[in-house]
C-alpha cells in the first residue's frame, strides 16, 4: 500500500554501511511493510529511494519529521 507524506526536519538513511544521508524536506510516497518504509522522493530532477526500518519510520512519525497524509 503506498502513502503519501512530506519529510519536515532530519530524516536520514544509512547507504550500506556508510554514513547517514540525509532526506530532503518536501513530499515523499512511502511504502510500508511489517519491518521496514521505503522512501521515495525527486531531488534535484532525479528520482531517489531509501529503506528505512518500522521502527525508524514510527519514530520518525511520532516526532512530526515524516507527517503522513491522509
Amino acid at each position: 500500500m503506498s502513502q503519501q507524506a512530506l519529510i519536515h526536519g532530519d530524516v536520514s538513511f544509512r547507504a550500506g554501511d556508510g554514513m547517514l544521508l540525509p532526506i530532503p524536506d518536501g513530499p515523499v510516497d512511502i511504502e510500508l511493510a511489517d519491518d521496514s518504509a521505503t522512501l521515495g522522493w525527486v531531488e534535484d530532477g532525479e528520482p531517489n529511494s531509501a529503506a528505512i526500518t518500522r521502527d525508524e519510520f514510527d519514530r520518525f512519525v511520532r516526532e512530526g519529521k515524516i507527517r503522513v497524509r491522509d
